[in-house]
């Protein structure tokens, strides 16, 4: 039998709404980086006139937010993977080279994404992780849950190692992009914090930005040890997925229930913790950046677990009829919705747009972020009423399966 893509008949609607939620928390934690507030010193950020609910704000969306969406997103991409596995191999066909197909395209759109477009690119992050989960397939539940917690947990001793030998991972590519920045003519000094939200900046600006912007990622990537994070919760999910436990939730209501509780006990503490330790400019190799290693890996994964099992115990206990269905067609089309996010993102707050970037901070950030993600909410229902995928996905799925899907529903005229 030919490879085909999931039926809307086959999806489970969980894992729909745990992607549209996930959303979310993608949405409000980037646009902190959209509209400059991550790039601005706090003498700045104090002279704005919302100061200080600003800040406030600032501190709760690391605490709660900061990672933990990340976090689930990774989750449901082992999900996904596993449930390619599965299809595949009942059907009798080749589940790698779908997945590989799938992953090359992912990789493709995500360095288009990331080049050209917007540096916190998460895409190809994972299209590059993922190609490595192949290697666990075979490995028994047992040994999945320990590859899952050793990665992460391994930051701490990664980090440990660099307070040993002040060894910075990421120096490599922040040189190579400094050296961009310097051929370029980006501003060296903190005046590149208001480089794209300058009165006059533009489309000039904002490409001299972005030709630097994959290395600064990447060196981030790697300094903050996001590798083996991503890829213990892609490992974690493809346990979970092969539990199928979005499809027996009565089952595993115990196990959820002890995640919940587990979770917020351990996550919402350490989380706090995270959130001070974020703005008290002690950062590996110091010995005291120990304390932020140690407050995010046992504070992101514990309370981004906590959300889901909450998520997933009360659409049990309604028997999905709750108002959290409507965030199933978002995340249908969660990558559309994913690169919508950034093209609004761009548009409200860099100069090449509106240029409300630099100038305002989450007490109206926030809201804009809430209004963006409602609408995105309101039109991907409005849009499975005339299509069958979103725009981008119809693409990558016909890439993928190499035949032509159909887009726009039949529509009975009465």
């Amino acid at each position: 039998m030919k490879a085909s893509p999931v039926s809307l008949t086959e999806r489970a609607d969980i894992l729909d709404v745990l992607r549209g939620f996930a959303l979310l928390g993608v949405l409000l934690d980037n646009i902190f980086g959209f509209s400059g507030w991550s790039f601005q010193t706090q003498p700045i950020q104090e002279s704005l006139p919302t100061w200080p609910a600003d800040g406030l704000l600032g501190l709760l969306e690391l605490a709660f937010f900061h990672g933990k969406f990340y976090s689930l997103f990774s989750l449901l991409f082992g999900i996904g993977f596993s449930i390619i596995l599965v299809r595949n191999e009942q059907k009798g066909t080749n589940p790698l080279g779908v997945f590989y197909r799938r992953l090359f395209i992912l990789l493709l759109l995500g360095f288009a994404h990331c080049l050209l477009v917007w540096e916190g690119d998460i895409l190809l992050l994972y299209a590059l992780l993922g190609m490595l989960l192949p290697l666990f397939r075979k490995c028994s539940d047992r040994t999945l849950v320990i590859w899952a917690v050793t990665l992460l947990l391994l930051p701490l001793l990664i980090d440990a190692v660099k307070v040993m030998t002040q060894f910075k991972t990421g120096a490599f590519l922040e040189n190579m992009a400094l050296q961009v920045d310097k051929k370029t003519g980006l501003p060296a000094d903190d005046g590149w914090r208001q480089y794209l939200y300058a009165p006059g900046s533009g489309w000039k600006e904002w490409r001299v930005w972005q030709a630097s912007g994959i290395y600064y990622r990447y060196a981030y990537i790697i300094e903050s040890n996001r590798i083996p994070k991503v890829l213990g919760l892609f490992i974690l999910g493809l346990w979970a997925g092969r539990k199928m436990i979005y499809n027996n939730l009565d089952l595993y209501t115990p196990l959820l229930r002890k995640v919940k509780k587990w979770g917020f006990i351990i996550g919402i503490p350490c989380s706090l913790a995270m959130a001070y330790f974020e703005i008290d400019e002690k950062a590996i190799p110091q010995l005291m950046g120990m304390a932020d290693t140690a407050a995010y890996a046992f504070g992101v994964v514990p309370l981004s677990l906590a959300y889901t099992a909450s998520l997933c115990l009360y659409w049990n206990k309604r028997k999905g009829a709750t108002r959290w269905r409507w965030l199933a067609p978002m995340g249908r089309m969660a990558l559309t919705n994913y690169l919508l996010q950034t093209f609004f993102g761009v548009f409200l707050f860099y100069g090449v747009g509106l240029g409300l970037g630099g100038h305002i901070g989450p007490a109206l950030v926030m809201p804009i972020g809430l209004t963006l993600y409602s609408l995105q909410v309101l039109y991907s229902n409005g849009w499975f009423r005339y299509f069958y995928y979103g725009p981008f996905e119809w693409i990558w799925r016909q890439l993928t399966y190499g035949k032509r899907l159909p887009f726009r529903k039949k529509q009975t005229v009465l």
